[in-house]
């Protein structure tokens, strides 16, 4: 074969690895993503990015917890997790798994990782994981018909929702591990709200009673008949003494003194 002949063998050939790799990337990330079933959400930051700790990148992020009863979503968690360890393997981490493996689902009947401490009650009986977004990428936030939410004192810490997440390999710092990145969060329904959300101002003020608000369909009764000030007021009369009857006199004479 001549040299021209090698040449574009071998240009095909890492044409063909190149398409496989992105062919394997794309099955790949769609398998390490995956939405939930309803599940509860707390700790929200989904409007604005924040740091837990000074000095740390804030970013958009929710705790959710799925309820142990729902063998399904976690089943699909955790295929979604084992194909971003293939993908770690594979593309991260130099084609060796690591001989511990950290991941961020954790037993909500257990203890925290970060202090040794149990869970709060909310998160007995369920399985618990952070998801987090850059704050270059806000995360969605829809109602359970698929409008976006405007009102940010609808979206809290005690909420029922579904949420899509990607688990992804990571390598940083000497560590390694699989992450998860947040993405659309819908709300299905109001739960009691969990500590550390802000009071409403029916809450803390307490709502006051309703008042009466007049019917328009009410009849109206006529106003009271008010005097007109530009009318001339009549003066009283005074009233007439009844009259004496006297019978008339005859007309005297005066020369004779008698009756004429």
């Amino acid at each position: 074969m001549s040299l021209w002949g090698d040449y574009k063998a071998e240009q095909y050939y890492e044409e063909y690895k190149s398409l496989e790799r992105m062919e394997r990337k794309l099955i790949m990330d769609n398998l390490t993503n995956m939405t939930t079933e309803e599940v509860r959400f707390s700790f929200i930051h989904l409007f604005k990015p924040y740091a837990f700790t000074p000095g740390q990148e804030e970013k958009f992020s929710c705790t959710v917890l799925v309820p142990k009863t729902d063998v399904n979503t976690k089943s699909r968690i955790d295929a979604a997790i084992n194909a971003a360890i293939e993908k770690g393997v594979a593309d991260k981490w130099n084609g060796s798994r690591p001989p511990v493996m950290p991941t961020p689902v954790y037993d909500g009947d257990g203890v925290r990782p970060s202090d040794g401490m149990a869970f709060g009650p909310e998160c007995r009986g369920h399985w618990v994981f952070t998801a987090s977004a850059k704050a270059d990428y806000p995360p969605e936030v829809v109602d359970e018909r698929g409008n976006p939410i405007i009102n940010q004192s609808q979206v809290y810490s005690g909420m029922y929702g579904k949420v899509n997440v990607t688990f992804f390999p990571y390598a940083f710092g000497g560590k390694k591990g699989i992450g998860c990145g947040l993405g659309p969060v819908m709300k299905t329904r109001d739960g009691e709200s969990l500590g550390g959300s802000a009071p409403t101002a029916a809450q803390a003020f307490g709502t006051p009673a309703a008042q009466a608000q007049p019917s328009p369909y009410a009849t109206q009764q006529p106003a009271a008949a008010q005097p007109d000030p530009y009318t001339t007021q009549q003066q009283a009369v005074p009233q007439m003494q009844p009259a004496t009857y006297t019978a008339p006199q005859p007309a005297i004479n005066p020369v004779t003194g008698l009756p004429m």
